[in-house]
Formats: structure tokens, C-alpha cells, sequence
């Protein structure tokens, strides 16, 4: 086979994103044996390798290079075992401030199922090496995948990414976004990141390319996620703060007019993802399309989607129903607008790319990879607006029904149920029984319940293609397990949201001061919320998903903190759920301690 020249390479590499296609028909296999010559400036991997985006006979290999050149040579390899003893694909290319000194090879021509080992080279300085696997085409038997969202550097460190690395026969690391926030040294969450050494860099709000890029320096150069990018591939999408806070289609909640055109912030922070991740672009000149497919024979389908850039309509806000004088909500001007039904959150084209993969699958399980929890999250209206917590809830709607009760003369009231009442109707005031009137209304309109025809849809179309669907979140930075049904209460498919690695979740959204607290105000929320099954209010972690033809098995795995240089396993906290298959009825969670 003819051997690819220097000068082919240079071609396909000012195609753009410092991506270069191969193949065995250009490459051939090689020992790669020549002598490295010394170049004449400094060479350095501060960044770590990665590879992404596995296909059956395909994956994508990632580096970067640190150095004070125009363009640097960069050589790469990859070999079926650690020691690089049987090297069987190597090849030249070159990188420049174009790509931000990024390399991106996407290998072809590859085995299906099988691991390889790949590092880079710069003149006589060599990369760490990195674990890479293909996808399996069929007798599939089992998947493992680790799942992750949410890393916000200055809140603490990434002990969740190392303990991922550790687990040695991943198949995939998903990531469902927020692999970077976009906030400055004064932003969301930096409250320790001086006493850490974890500082935003830039210190600024990041708006422009170049701060994207120093942003996601910034993170790469974090010795966990390193570990993780090396262990296994990862297959990424973005959430809202690869660009900035509660993004849509054509704005965001964080963009103000004087930071410059968003659009232009927009493309700016996507092409600065597409260099730095390990991702394949659909085609070359395309940075918006990140929703694609990945079989794992036929027993794994995974769907891919973007549910904040390329269709989502702006977010629904209660401000905008609520009166100012009175603080009463326009509850039916409300759902009429949330209950539109054009109202999108993928887009035409992704959703019409959704039905077909999910219809045509054969796979014996659909996984959708997503941000946001699609699961039906109504909280009564006072806990919602945060006028009450979620245990003064509880306490005072417990006293009013004793108060209803007493009132209607029920003979089972007990004695001390009486005296309680008596010891504290006076907190039964006028505003604490409107408030506890209100109807439940959706937590989190920046989630599948802010585009609830657009769920019914999907749902349904699951439900008549008799679909086994797992739905896979992130974004809440708390962990969650639901059950998703029509709004007719018909079963259709089971949502499993993982923990953040870093970033705070409700915990601090409503005061929980300890994990105490948490574990109390978690089962008053399971409780509360039809569908919901099992939620950790308090801790940071990822998933464990172990895939079988029987049974999707869920591992909530977490740490116990973020604030010192090293960390454990909380196993108290583990909390597993089998989805079990059962044919002719959809998946429904069973969980276990």
C-alpha cells in the first residue's frame, strides 16, 4: 500500500480543524522505525491525549502541542498493544495557532471491537500514551459506559474524573455537557477557588476565541480528566456553558448586548469545542451538528442529541406570568404557552434525524445521550417559586389536612394529633393557605418541561414503535431516576440523570446545609413528584451503566468532597437500579441500595 506524503497530509490539513481523514488505503501498516530528530524550540504535551467518537472501524485521536513555532511537526501512532511493539498506523501532519496547536487524526480502516493504544510525537519529545477501542459490530454481550456533566474547575477538584479512570474496561465515557463554564474569577460558584489554586483563566468572562480556548487549557491541563481522556474514548456533547448560562437558538440568559453579537460568541466557543474535543464534525466546515448516532451491534443504540444550540426555542420565565403587585401567577396564560405545540427544543430536522434512528434501530436498547432531565418535574407552586421549603411544605399541608380533618369532625383523629393541631393552627395563616393552594407548576422551564409537547411526541412515537428507551441527563448537577409516562399515565421508558462532577446542585439552590439534611428533604421529594424514583440532593458523582440483553444496570457512584487534594468513594451513598426488560411493556426501574 502506497504511504501517505507529507505533502498529502499538508492538504488535508488546511482543510480545517486540524483534522485529518486516514485510511489504510493511504496509510498501509508500518513499523514506523525512523529516528526522531531534535526540533529547534521547546516541545511540550501539557494537555494530555484523547480519543472520541468510536465507530466500528474509525476513531478520533487528540493532542496538543506547547510550542513557540509558526507550525510544528507532529507525528502520531497507533499500536495494538502499550509497549508499541506492533505499531499498524502512523503518520505526519502539522499544527499552528489555526487549530490552537490542536491535532486531530480520525483513523480508518480499523478492526471492529478491538482496544488500541496510540501517542504523539514532536520531534524527540512523545506524548502519554492513550487507550482507544472501536465499537463492535455484533455478538455483542455487554456495554459498560461511564457517564458524566457538569465540571465546573474553580468549585473543586476532579477527583469524580479520576475515579472514573480507574475502572479499566470501559467501552465509552459519555459526557453530557458543561465540560467547561464559561464565568469569570467573580462568577457562579468560585467561592473556593483561590484557596484551591483553581482560579478562572482568563480571569474574565470568556466571550472571544482565544478566551474559549485558554478556558479549555485551562481544564485539559487537569491531571484527572487527563487520566480519563487517556482511559477510554469519549463520546461528547455540549450543554449551555461551553458557550454561556441557559442558551438558545438565537441568545442566552448570560449574553448581554454590550459583550458583542451572540452569534459571533456562538461560533467562537463551538469552534473552540471542536478543536479541543475529541469529536468528529459531520462534515468539514460544519461546527453546529453535533447530534449522531453510535451502535453498539444490536444491543446498544445511542442517539446523540443537542438540546440547547441548533433548535432550541428561549426559555419560558415565570417572571413574565407572575403580577408585580400581587406576585400571582397567570396560571392559565402560562400553560397555554408552555403547551404550544410548535414550541421546540431540538428542531424540526433533529427531531424528524430522532424518530427515524429510533424507529429503524434494531437494537435491543435506545439510549438517549441529552442534557436536561425529560422527566415530568411539577413541585407544588410555594415550593417552586421558593416561598416555602420543601420541609415547611410538608409540615404546614400535614397541619392543614389535620385542620380540614378536625373541621369535618373525623373520629380518627387521634388525641396528640388534636393537640398538635391546637399547638399550631395559628401558623395557618391567611397567606400560608394560599400559598399551599397553588398548583404544581414545572421547577425547571429550562428542561424538557419547558417543551412538553415537543416530550409527548417523542414519547409516543417510542411507545407505538414499541421501543425500549433509556433516557440519560445531566445539566441539574444532581442525580435523579424517573419513570417517563404519556400524559395519559401510559409507561414508556425509564430516565437516569447523573450527579456533576464539581458544579453545586439543589443542595444550595434550597439550603441544605449537610448531608443530613439532604437525605431527609430526599425522600420528602420522591414523595412529592409523580415519576420520580430515587434523587441525591447532596453529592457529586458520575454513572456506572453495565448493559446486558436483560438488564440495564445503574451505579450512582460519588465522592466524598471536592476541597481536598484527595478524595473516596462514599459507598453509603451508592445507590444501583436495574432496568429490567420485559417484553411487551416498557422498562421500568428496580432499585437496590
Amino acid at each position: 500500500m502506497t504511504r501517505l506524503t507529507r505533502r498529502d497530509f499538508l492538504k488535508a490539513s488546511a482543510a480545517g480543524f486540524g483534522s485529518v481523514v486516514l485510511s489504510t488505503q493511504l496509510i498501509g501498516c508500518s513499523s514506523d522505525t525512523r529516528e526522531p530528530v531534535a526540533l529547534p524550540y521547546r516541545v511540550q504535551f501539557l494537555h494530555g491525549v484523547a480519543s472520541g467518537d468510536p465507530a466500528a472501524d474509525a476513531i478520533i485521536l487528540w493532542t496538543r502541542v506547547s510550542a513557540d513555532a509558526a507550525t510544528v511537526p507532529v507525528q502520531w501512532q497507533l499500536a495494538e498493544d502499550a509497549n508499541f511493539s506492533r505499531i499498524i498506523r502512523s503518520g505526519d501532519t502539522t499544527t499552528s495557532a489555526q487549530s490552537d496547536y490542536t491535532v486531530k487524526i480520525d483513523v480508518r480502516d480499523l478492526d471492529a471491537a478491538t482496544e488500541y493504544y496510540y501517542r504523539f510525537q514532536a520531534g524527540t519529545v512523545t506524548s502519554p500514551v492513550g487507550r482507544a477501542k472501536t465499537l463492535a459490530t455484533a455478538g455483542v454481550t455487554a456495554v459498560k459506559l461511564a457517564v458524566f456533566s457538569c465540571s465546573n474547575y474553580p468549585t473543586g477538584y476532579f477527583h469524580v474524573y479520576g475515579k472514573a479512570a480507574e475502572i479499566a474496561d470501559l467501552d465509552a465515557v459519555i459526557h453530557l455537557g458543561d465540560y467547561i463554564y464559561e464565568y469569570g474569577s467573580d462568577g457562579y460558584a468560585t467561592e473556593n477557588a483561590a484557596a484551591l489554586g483553581r482560579q478562572p483563566q482568563p480571569a474574565v468572562e470568556i466571550v472571544s476565541l482565544n478566551d474559549y480556548r485558554s478556558r479549555y487549557a485551562q481544564y485539559r491541563a487537569d491531571q484527572a480528566l487527563q487520566q480519563l481522556h487517556a482511559a477510554a474514548p469519549f463520546i461528547a456533547v455540549w450543554d449551555d456553558h461551553e458557550i454561556t448560562n441557559d442558551t438558545w437558538r438565537d441568545g442566552a440568559e448570560n449574553h448581554q448586548p454590550q459583550e458583542g453579537d451572540f452569534n459571533q460568541r456562538k461560533l467562537a466557543a463551538l469552534k473552540a469545542y471542536f478543536e479541543w474535543m475529541p469529536i468528529r464534525p459531520l462534515t468539514t466546515d460544519d461546527e453546529l451538528t453535533i447530534y449522531r448516532q453510535f451502535e453498539f451491534g444490536d444491543l446498544v443504540n445511542l442517539l446523540m442529541l443537542d438540546t440547547r444550540v441548533i433548535g432550541r426555542d428561549q426559555q419560558l420565565s415565570y417572571a413574565n406570568y407572575t403580577d408585580p403587585v400581587s406576585g400571582q401567577l397567570d396560571s392559565a396564560r402560562f400553560r397555554a404557552d408552555v403547551q404550544q405545540p410548535n414550541r421546540t427544543l431540538l428542531g424540526n430536522t433533529q427531531l424528524q434525524w430522532l424518530v427515524d434512528k429510533l424507529t429503524q434501530s434494531d437494537a435491543r436498547w435506545q439510549l438517549l445521550g441529552q442534557q436536561v432531565l425529560m422527566g415530568t418535574m411539577l413541585l407544588p407552586g410555594a415550593i417552586a417559586s421558593q416561598q416555602l421549603s420543601i420541609s415547611d411544605y410538608a409540615e404546614l399541608a400535614g397541619l392543614a389536612q389535620l385542620a380540614a380533618q378536625a373541621q369535618a369532625g373525623d373520629p380518627a383523629l387521634t388525641a396528640e394529633q388534636l393537640h398538635y393541631l391546637n399547638a399550631n393552627q395559628a401558623r395557618l395563616t391567611p397567606q400560608v393557605l394560599a400559598l399551599l393552594q397553588l398548583p404544581a407548576i414545572p421547577y425547571n422551564l429550562d428542561a424538557w418541561d419547558g417543551y412538553p409537547a415537543e416530550r409527548e411526541q417523542i414519547l409516543a412515537q417510542v411507545h407505538a414503535a414499541g421501543k425500549k428507551l433509556i433516557v440519560l441527563a445531566g445539566d441539574t448537577h444532581n442525580a435523579w431516576a424517573n419513570h417517563l409516562d404519556l400524559a395519559d399515565g401510559t409507561p414508556v421508558a425509564v430516565e437516569l440523570a447523573t450527579a456533576s462532577v464539581t458544579s453545586p446542585g439543589l443542595e444550595q439552590y434550597i439550603g441544605l446545609p449537610d448531608r443530613a439534611s439532604a437525605i431527609a428533604t430526599e425522600a420528602g421529594l420522591v414523595q412529592l413528584v409523580n415519576g420520580l424514583q430515587y434523587c441525591n440532593l447532596y453529592d457529586r458523582g458520575f454513572m456506572l451503566l453495565n448493559i446486558n440483553r436483560d438488564a440495564v444496570q445503574c451505579d450512582w457512584i460519588y465522592i466524598d468532597n471536592i476541597l481536598t487534594a484527595n478524595a473516596s468513594l462514599l459507598p453509603e451513598r451508592q445507590q444501583s437500579a436495574a432496568v429490567i426488560w420485559q417484553e411487551q411493556a416498557a422498562p421500568r426501574l428496580t432499585l437496590a441500595g
